[in-house]
């Protein structure tokens, strides 16, 4: 039963040996419970002095203690140590993870709706002139005798409808799947950067040659690509590694989707600033003055669209942003 929890469970004895602990507790201090049974718990690679101290505390006092954000071998955990008498201390370690991913999941979901909340303020604040100069415009076209004239008024009515068509689209982009090879979206992506560039950038390709191809739309996944790729030249990298691997942790999406694609893009240029980190896939949120803050948001529903998460964490130096996509997606 201990075995099929997802908590881990590590019972010691009176001196502070490991007498037993769960599979999750293995994946937890990343070692196999035969190999450090009778161990000074402390003696095993990876305990902090900090969680080692507090068990000492919770025996000496006979009185449970709680350490939030343990960092072990297997991750960041919450730990539970609880006195048993006369039978030793029962640990039990949360894995963070997945309430760190949940987090990441509702964050993505507040800053869809505020893209979505800027596409019908836009809509609003701008239709509404577009639609007066459409009018007149029209009005100059069946008037105006000169045909110069009547044809630069169709050209506006053109222009008026195109912007109106592109407010419509903004933040909602149609999305077109089919089996696509990530590999070589990539390639197309990374050889326009070099263009771009002028090669003054290195970029290390760390592939997967036997992930599968994922159902989704190559247009929308270029531009994703795209804009990540335009973000770190732009901050100073000198050297960008793209690396895709397959992961295995479901639960790191939506439940059902199995397996994911996860594309780290790493890079060695100047990174976020700290005061902008929080925030960084909310629209309008910018670190360049030229820049108009919407790339990494309409980066993040792209993903969004596709059941995916796209997330940030810096790096000395530099950034790195990672993609996860479900690689088996059920379209409803």
């Amino acid at each position: 039963m201990l075995d099929s929890l997802s908590t881990a469970v590590i019972e010691l004895d009176d001196l502070g040996c490991v007498r037993d602990m769960n599979t999750a507790a293995e994946h937890c201090l990343a070692t196999g419970r035969e190999r450090v049974h009778g161990w000074q718990f402390r003696d095993i690679d990876g305990v902090p002095d900090e969680l080692s101290e507090a068990i000492s505390a919770a025996a000496r006092e006979q009185r449970g203690r709680h350490l939030s954000q343990c960092i072990l071998a297997g991750g960041l955990f919450d730990c539970t140590i609880q006195p048993v008498t006369g039978q030793g201390m029962l640990l039990e370690l949360y894995d963070l993870k997945w309430h760190q991913q949940q987090n990441k999941m509702q964050q993505r979901e507040v800053q869809t709706g505020m893209m979505d909340l800027i596409r019908r303020n836009l809509g609003h604040e701008i239709r509404n002139p577009l639609g007066g100069i459409r009018g007149a415009a029209q009005m100059m076209a069946a008037e105006l005798a000169d045909r110069e004239l009547g044809t630069l008024a169709e050209l506006i009515m053109r222009e008026v409808d195109r912007i109106d068509e592109l407010l419509a689209r903004f933040g909602q982009s149609e999305l077109d799947f089919s089996p696509v090879d990530i590999h070589f979206v990539l390639q197309e992506t990374t050889e326009l950067l070099r263009l771009e560039s002028a090669e003054k950038v290195t970029i290390i390709k760390n592939y997967d040659p036997s992930i599968p191809k994922v159902s989704a739309d190559a247009s929308a996944l270029r531009q994703v690509f795209l804009n990540l790729l335009r973000n770190a030249f732009q901050a100073g990298a000198t050297e960008i590694e793209i690396r895709s691997r397959v992961d295995y942790e479901p639960a790191l999406l939506q439940p059902g989707t199995g397996r994911a694609l996860r594309l780290d893009i790493k890079d060695n240029g100047r990174g976020v600033p700290e005061s902008l980190r929080g925030m960084l896939f909310l629209p309008l949120v910018t670190g360049r003055r030229d820049g108009t803050g919407l790339g990494l948001a309409l980066a993040q529903q792209i993903a969004a669209a596709h059941k995916g998460l796209l997330t940030y964490a810096p790096l000395e130096p530099g950034s790195r942003f990672t993609l996860r996509l479900p690689l088996q997606r059920n379209h409803d």
